[in-house]
């Protein structure tokens, strides 16, 4: 089983989270932040994950270090999850539509994190979530999980249908990335180790 979890308590913030990466797609989601549990539930749908988020912080404030947090401890529990990489496909890429937008989301787990996000959102805001944290999460998400992710939202005009496509992007693309490949002896690197 390729799982792990992690609890994260701060001033701003009380996590916790599990990720199993061979799911089923069982998501429970609790985060404060709606539209962020919504962005999670369908990312643990289409990457075929299972992923428990409880999260309570200070949404008072803004919904910043709650989306931030999560992003930190999602790439944690990733990179724990993965364990040496032995045998998985490493590379992933997926494009998504949603009705007028189309993203796109390549992954390399290489352990040299790096976020390039490509793309502008029409609005500032989707509900009361500032458009801002999709970029704020990504990169978390990426230096915790020591992954190279490239994020482009190649076009669109309503701005949840974009952020919506990143997220089951990035579960595409992160499902193929972790996919064990039997044809592959060790880690897929020609340095021997990720």
């Amino acid at each position: 089983m390729r799982t792990a979890s992690v609890e994260r308590k701060t001033n701003e913030t009380d996590i916790s989270l599990k990720l199993q990466i061979d799911g089923e797609g069982k998501a429970d989601i609790t985060t404060g932040v709606p539209f962020l549990t919504h962005m999670l539930d369908l990312f643990t749908k289409h990457g075929q994950f299972d992923l428990t988020v409880h999260a309570n912080g200070d949404t008072d404030v803004d919904d910043h270090h709650t989306t931030e947090d999560i992003g930190i401890c999602l790439g944690q529990v990733l990179r724990e999850s993965l364990g040496d990489k032995k045998g998985i496909k490493r590379y992933g890429n997926a494009f998504v539509p949603m009705d007028e937008a189309l993203a796109q989301v390549v992954i390399d787990l290489s352990n040299r994190p790096h976020l390039e996000f490509r793309g502008e959102f029409p609005s500032q805001k989707v509900g009361t979530f500032d458009t801002e944290l999709v970029h704020e999460f990504l990169w978390k998400l990426a230096l915790e999980a020591r992954m190279n992710l490239h994020v482009i939202v190649h076009y669109g005009s309503n701005t949840h249908h974009m952020i919506e496509a990143v997220f089951k992007a990035l579960a595409r693309a992160l499902d193929e990335a972790t996919i064990i490949d039997p044809r592959i002896k060790g880690v897929p690197s020609t340095k021997g180790m990720l």
